[in-house]
């Protein structure tokens, strides 16, 4: 899926806007990564990028990090994923280095704390808006009902590890299939 068209100075500045206008991290990403990779520039489609995101979730690292390099890989091969994987750090890099520079003297501040409450708050609601679309998106069947239901009970009742609900969902998935073709 290599494009000559598109260079890695497009996609450094893709996922610096990416890095830079959103926060609460990997979830709160996913609406901002498909304006930019799908409808923006087409880079991937909604359900290669949603496949990027799970393959993310379930690899060590940062989400984020993790999608941008598959996004840039898949476009410009390891230039590419160099390049978007440094474009989607640096924001945060930047932005990292100004806080612990000025927070010390200002986080005591009450405007700061409430600043950072209402932060808070705007991450929570885009994960949920995320979570909203990707349900809408991929739970149609009764299977997939099913597994929504049950990795979400495992995860949030039982703090079961996201990686051993992905693996059993993707088990139950395959036989699923197998089962009902």
């Amino acid at each position: 899926m290599e494009s000559s068209k598109t260079t890695c100075r497009e996609l450094y500045a893709a996922f610096f806007r990416i890095g830079l206008f959103t926060f609460g991290g990997g979830y709160a990403m996913l609406p901002m990564l498909e304006r930019e990779c799908v409808d923006k520039h087409g880079w991937t489609n909604r359900e290669e990028l949603l496949d990027y995101f799970a393959i993310g979730q379930c690899t060590p690292g940062v989400i984020a990090v993790n999608t941008a390099t598959f996004v840039g890989s898949a476009e410009r091969g390891i230039p590419g994923a160099a390049a978007a994987t440094a474009g989607v750090i640096s924001p945060s890099l930047l932005i990292i280095l100004i806080i612990a520079m000025l927070l010390e003297n200002f986080a005591h501040l009450p405007a700061v704390q409430h600043a950072f409450g209402g932060i808070r708050i705007s991450v929570a609601a885009l994960i949920v808006n995320a979570v909203i679309k990707l349900i809408r998106s991929n739970v149609k069947s009764p299977l997939a009902i099913a597994l929504c239901i049950l990795a979400f009970v495992a995860v949030a009742c039982f703090s079961l590890s996201p990686v051993t609900v992905v693996i059993v969902a993707a088990i139950a998935g395959v036989l699923g299939k197998a089962v009902n073709p």
